[in-house]
């Protein structure tokens, strides 16, 4: 259980700082994170990193593209989280 705590703990301050990476570069005009690595990031569990970015920095909260394609990634996390906390998978 500790292992997969450090797990998450990374992986979420990994998305933090990159999503944060990515706002900056947006400001300079620079090339930018692919959305595409920001969605794996959130697939293999930084979900909520990537969340608090997004807030905190207000980064992709206005594409309707990004929050659709993250609300999708989120609700399946949570529907596997309620699968397995009910012992269903």
């Amino acid at each position: 259980m500790n292992i997969l705590l450090l797990y998450f703990l990374i992986v979420n301050g990994l998305a933090f700082i990159i999503a944060g990476y990515d706002k900056y570069l947006a400001l300079k005009h620079k090339y930018r994170i692919p959305e595409n690595t920001l969605f794996t990031l959130a697939a293999v569990g930084s979900s909520i990193g990537l969340l608090l970015a997004m807030l905190l920095f207000t980064h992709k909260t206005s594409k309707a593209s990004f929050i659709a394609k993250f609300s999708v990634i989120v609700l399946i996390q949570a529907v596997l989280v309620y699968l397995k906390l009910t012992d269903k998978i």
